[in-house]
């Protein structure tokens, strides 16, 4: 009707006139409007909050006013006596329309909020939770309405939610009966996928939560999140212990093949590990296991199939044959996880044999399918997984870089844990080194520095070496330069080669010849196989590279150009994509509409066997120089003075008159070049 009152909501801009007397919740609802509610309207959950506009508001044509609403009820004036609704806000649920209107659905009460992401390029994602609470009341028994518990259950879901019931599991229906008669026939049902009773709790119950985990092959990272709001609640990590069966994935498919039950060890191993977990972040969060209804995990080819209890085998030989590689639902104490009965996991799709739904969850959480740039991203791990590509097309490969940038086979390496050597710089006259350790954010040689570091981790490691090339001490083909020790105490003999000390005291921190060598082979196989994505792309440079894992995130990237790590690109269009598989978990784990996304582009990326391509091997070798045997860097050499394409020997006369027109040009070495 042209009399009734106009009803404008903002932020979407969604209008509509409707009766006086209307309840405002309803009217947002057939607008469309995303205002949240978990109680049905009946003023328990102050999930529906709203801001009224007050005065002319032109751009509408009316005038807007708290006043033109029915006065507090008491449900929201018990709401703002216990501090849980504002003064500025009214319940949705419990005002009514009785003149124009101008609403403002504040942030917090919209279901499909956006999930904070902190890199400054990530794009934003909003909630779509997969479970939902729905409270209901419903009539008690009566014998002039024979209808079960379940049929009443679901008219009243019916009718309060508009919920099609499409399945019950048996554990809700077992303690469907006394569930109703304990909360006086007022209970909260969990809902997914809107169709399906997982859960039946008594009386009003609005939290429900879900875990977000990376299942890698040397740590495993959990999130503990609220499916409502997208906020993490606590997260935890720690080593995968399947590492005692074998330090890299091929390690262990050869201990499941040769070792009577190996496979259903490992399994039970991270079985054991997720749940341990799963304790920790909800002891953290103070949220009882029984609350989390939803997990997403990610992890390799070989993770995923021995979580899910599958034969991992068929991994270890050419074809190397998925079990599966569609995304897999099935209920959480399927893979023995200790959570609610009603909880699902959703394990994302691998895209082939050795690039798994880790790397997907890279894909989702960098979404390369939607721009136009050629990116590439690499998820650096103890194996390398490799995608290239725009909105037109995705190309994906793995590459076996080893453990080494984790920290493993290193002399001195270790995780990255407190007490680590993380950032490493080697002044270019003196050659001597000064250094940061997890846990303290000054340098060695600042005042006050009193950090007793253990070893160095993978990101030290890279550091160290990068520095050692920029200073002449280590040369181009990856020798540790004997001739330097003339210059420098800090380089000392080791049977037939030499070493670099970065810590002479307890213990005693040095980078070795082998420690190179480990180095050089795992970039290598990096480089190699983002250049063979780019040769089957087409193309020779790329506009974007993101790093990403546990070792991408901390990795700095100049320096990563400088050991010829990844191919040459505009420095400012290098960084971290942080552990953007454990984020592409996270983005599963609340938002079921991209899931569909995922699947559908995951299947259309084609993926690149490096073990068969025969350039490989070619690019390899090549790309264990430092930074690379003909590859052109010019980019990285006009951010970084590097040094000739020949064997450095700085330690001469005109090493020296290099190092000096380096700095006089204002391109040496430190914090200049950073």
């Amino acid at each position: 009707m042209p009399d009734d009152p106009l009803v404008v909501f903002t932020p979407s801009g969604r209008r509509g006139r409707f009766g006086r007397g209307a309840q405002l919740l309803q009217a947002a609802r057939e607008l469309g409007v995303d205002l949240d509610s978990v109680c049905g309207g009946r003023g328990i959950c102050t999930r529906c909050q709203v801001r009224i506009g007050e005065g002319a508001f032109a751009k509408h044509g009316i005038a807007s006013s708290n006043d033109h609403l029915t006065p507090l009820t008491g449900a929201e004036l018990r709401q703002r006596d216990g501090g849980l609704l504002k003064e500025n806000r009214r319940l949705s649920c419990q005002a009514r329309i009785g003149g124009d209107l101008v609403v403002d659905v504040p942030e917090e009460s919209q279901v499909h909020r956006q999930i904070v992401r902190k890199r400054a390029d990530a794009r934003a994602v909003e909630v779509d939770p997969v479970v939902r609470p729905m409270y209901v009341e419903i009539p008690e028994p009566d014998m002039r309405d024979p209808a079960s518990h379940l049929r009443r259950l679901e008219k009243a879901l019916r009718e309060a939610w508009g919920v099609t019931v499409a399945g019950v599991d048996a554990h809700v229906l077992r303690k469907l009966h006394k569930t109703l008669e304990v909360g006086g026939y007022k209970a909260t049902v969990m809902v997914r996928r809107g169709k399906r009773l997982i859960d039946i709790r008594p009386g009003f119950h609005d939290k429900v939560h879900g875990l977000a985990v990376d299942v890698g092959s040397t740590t495993i990272a959990m999130h503990l999140c609220d499916l409502s709001t997208g906020e993490v609640l606590a997260s935890a990590g720690r080593m995968n212990p399947q590492i005692r069966f074998g330090e890299d994935l091929m390690s262990r498919v050869s201990y499941a093949m040769m070792n009577e039950g190996g496979a259903d060890a490992m399994t039970g191993a991270v079985r054991e590990a997720l749940n341990a977990l799963a304790r920790e972040t909800a002891g953290e969060a103070g949220v009882a296991l029984d609350d989390i209804m939803e997990v997403a995990i990610v992890g390799n080819p070989v993770m995923h199939h021995l979580v899910l209890g599958l034969d991992p085998a068929p991994l270890g030989f050419a074809p190397f044959a998925l079990a599966t590689d569609d995304a897999t639902v099935m209920l959480a104490s399927d893979i023995d996880l200790q959570l609610n009965p009603g909880a699902r996991i959703y394990v994302l799709p691998c895209i082939a044999g050795h690039v798994g739904a880790d790397a997907a969850g890279v894909v989702l959480s960098e979404m390369p399918y939607r721009n136009d740039e050629m990116t590439l991203i690499v998820d650096v791990g103890t194996n390398a997984e490799i995608v290239l590509g725009n909105k037109d097309r995705l190309l994906a490969a793995s590459s076996p870089t080893g453990p080494a940038f984790e920290g493993a086979q290193i002399s001195a390496g270790q995780r990255a844990a407190p007490g680590a050597i993380e950032r490493v710089r080697i002044d270019p006259d003196t050659l001597e080194p000064r250094f940061k350790v997890i846990g303290d954010d000054r340098w060695s040689n600042e005042e006050g520095f009193d950090a007793e570091p253990t070893g160095v981790c993978g990101s030290g490691v890279i550091e160290a070496l990068a520095e050692m090339y920029l200073t002449g001490l280590l040369t181009a083909d990856g020798a540790i330069d004997g001739g330097m020790a003339e210059r420098t105490g800090r380089v000392v003999r080791e049977e037939r080669t030499f070493a670099y000390v970065l810590r002479d005291g307890s213990p005693r921190i040095v980078v070795t010849q082998n420690d190179v060598r480990q180095i050089q082979l795992a970039k290598g196989a990096l480089y190699a196989g983002a250049r063979l994505l780019m040769d089957r792309m087409g193309v020779e440079t790329v506009d974007r590279i993101a790093l990403a894992g546990a070792f991408g995130s901390h990795i700095d990237t100049k320096r990563a150009m400088v050991l010829g790590m990844i191919p040459d690109c505009d420095p400012t269009k290098v960084g971290s994509a942080g552990n953007a598989a454990g984020d592409g978990a996270r983005i599963a784990l609340l938002n079921g509409g991209l899931r569909r996304e995922l699947e559908d582009r995951v299947r259309r990326i084609e993926k690149i066997e490096t073990a068969v391509e025969p350039r490989f091997q070619e690019h390899f070798v090549d790309a264990m120089a430092i930074p690379h045997k003909t590859a052109p860097y010019p980019h990285l050499a006009a951010a970084v003075a590097l040094p000739g394409p020949k064997p450095a020997r700085d330690g001469n006369e005109a090493g020296g008159e290099r190092r000096k027109r380096r700095r006089r040009e204002g391109r040496g070495h430190g914090e200049a070049a950073e």
